[in-house]
Parts: structure tokens; sequence; C-alpha cells
């Protein structure tokens, strides 16, 4: 995308603020620039996320505060509303047809079977993310989450059935 249709989708972020985050996520790698071309005597840049790079590592996940994970929580479930609200706003929408999906479980699970858990659906992803547009494929916006689930009381975790 450019950094006017960036604007177009945040129109809520000033144009200052959105040059600086994209110039900052540039520098660091997580945008690249995958085209350039003339406009009315500038550089148009198109933008796309490196998804190798666009990840919170587990140093920089330990290193956050509770407010800094409470931020970045809101930015990205802000971010999935508007993902959500925008695709349902296209005439042609059909969540049915289209297969979409949102779906809570939840799972027992040692340290290591957790951490297995979150590596087989991270490399299923991965793999999927070099495929291009065209034969057939549509974009699809995969998003994850996982929250502990430390409930307190004799019948924690039971099951009710």
């Amino acid at each position: 995308m450019t950094t006017a249709q960036l604007r177009d989708r945040l129109p809520d972020v000033p144009s200052a603020t959105m040059y600086r985050h994209i110039a900052t996520l540039t520098q660091a790698g997580i945008l690249e620039v995958v085209r350039e071309r003339q406009v009315r005597g500038t550089v148009e840049r198109s933008y796309r996320v490196r998804q190798d790079k666009a990840v919170v590592d587990a140093d920089a996940r330990t290193a956050m505060t509770k407010d800094d994970h409470r931020q970045s929580f809101t930015v990205f479930t802000g971010a999935l509303m508007a993902d959500f609200d925008r695709y349902l706003a296209r005439d042609d929408a059909d969540p049915a047809r289209e297969g979409v999906v949102y779906r809570q479980g939840a799972v027992w699970l040692t340290d290591d079977e957790f951490a297995e858990l979150v590596e087989e659906i991270e490399t299923a992803v991965a793999r999927r993310t070099h495929t291009a547009p065209g034969d057939g494929r549509t974009r699809h916006i995969i998003s994850f989450v996982v929250v502990p689930d430390h409930a307190t009381g004799p019948d924690a975790g039971t099951d009710p059935s």
C-alpha cells in the first residue's frame, strides 16, 4: 500500500505521525518498499509488511510492561475490527460463502505442549505467506491471540457437562 492508501484506511492518524511511523518501520525492516513511481514531481512508494520481521519476539515481550501489553493489544484489536468492518462494508461481502471464521476454544496444555501448538500454528501460517495473488487466490487476514485463563475457585477448569 502507499502512504495515501494507509491514510485512507487510518484517517484518525495525523499525516506527520503516519510518515514518521512508516519511516521507523521501514528503517527497522518491518516494512519494505516494493514499488516506486513518479507522481507529479514526487516519488510514490508502495510498501508491504515483511511477515518474518513483524513479530514481537520473546525478548521484546519480556521487556514490555503490562501497560505496554494493554496498549499493543488495543492497537491489535482495533486493527482487527477495522479489517472486519472494511470487509463487511463491501456490497459483495458474504461471510458464510467466503468462509469467515471467528472461533475461541480452550485447551489444557503443559508449557512444552503449548510451545509446540504455537509453533505449529505459526509454521502453518508462515508456509502460506509466500503465495502470490492469482490462480483464484483470495487474500485472507489471519489473526492469532492466546490468553492464559487462570480461573480460580473450587470448580476452576472443570467441565460442567
